[in-house]
């Protein structure tokens, strides 16, 4: 869906997501009462709406071409400081119109070089969005991460060196004590692991769907903690107390096996705008922390 940016272009448009609206001859031309001046990419005209069908709405930005270009982006979003800006400005023109109601959320930088050609490509998907829009309605996105505490002891105080095997059959204890210590990562790992499935069967009695992510490596988790589920939930707007607390039992539940279970949110459902009627176990490329 993201188009490559022509060079003869001036600017270009900048789809962040879809939503609904009354009809195609109501909508605004300029931005909707309630969200909020300077919202979007800097250097950006106004967030307007896209008719897309007669019942949907794109909300789109300007912006300018030579920032956009498929090298221009890969410059910018390679810088990790730029990266974030980007995503801090596309997260919170999503944010704003998913507080006027259900949004589908494009990924960053879709971009398409007018407003006839967005509107073209994006109604050839109206009966997804609509089907998306639906199962999202009235639901928020809650994540729950569950981690395995490594060692707890201080940096200061590293465990002792291992002796070096002297005398006869030292050799074998020493390889003895070697798989002792695997045995036990490895079980503590399996402890993590079905502490994890008890997190999520509990958490799935309350959601109306869930994505399992690839876990987190050390570089966002850190080297003290093993992180061993990843998981977003579709949870009701109301339900969101009753899930604290369920989060609460279960963290204690789990807590003197060496478990953190950590709980974020409510977020946009970014992790629900595929169109699948069953989210369960699948795996998403992008990670948000």
């Amino acid at each position: 869906m993201t188009s490559t940016a022509a060079a003869r272009s001036t600017s270009l448009l900048c789809v962040f997501a879809i939503c609904r609206s009354r009809t195609a001859a109501g909508l605004p031309a300029e931005l909707p009462t309630g969200l909020p001046a300077g919202t979007g990419h800097a250097r950006g005209g106004p967030l307007t709406v896209l008719p897309i069908g007669d019942s949907l709405a794109a909300l789109v930005q300007e912006v300018p071409a030579e920032e956009f270009t498929e090298q221009a982006l890969q410059q910018r979003l390679a810088d990790q400081s730029t990266l974030e800006a980007c995503a801090r400005a596309h997260h919170a023109a999503v944010s704003a119109a998913a507080a006027l109601g259900p949004v589908v959320p494009l990924p960053l930088a879709t971009l398409f070089t007018d407003r006839h050609r967005a509107r073209s490509v994006l109604a050839e998907s109206l009966e997804r969005f609509h089907r998306v829009l639906n199962r999202t309605e009235g639901r928020v996105e809650w994540a729950v991460k569950v981690h395995l505490r490594r060692d707890s002891r201080p940096a200061a105080e590293p465990s002792p060196p291992e002796p070096a095997p002297a005398g006869p059959g030292a050799g074998r204890a020493y390889l003895s004590r070697v798989r002792g210590r695997e045995q036990d990562r490895l079980s503590r790992q399996d402890a993590a692991r079905a502490a994890a499935a008890r997190v999520h069967d509990a958490v799935r009695g309350v959601a109306a769907g869930s994505v399992q992510r690839r876990p987190h490596g050390p570089r966002v988790t850190g080297n003290d903690r093993l992180q061993v589920m990843n998981a977003a939930y579709l949870v009701e707007e109301a339900r969101g107390p009753e899930l604290a607390a369920l989060v609460r039992i279960m963290r204690e539940e789990v807590a003197l096996s060496g478990v953190d279970v950590d709980l974020s949110g409510p977020w946009v459902p970014y992790s629900f705008a595929e169109d699948v009627e069953d989210a369960e176990d699948a795996e998403l490329a992008g990670e948000r922390t």
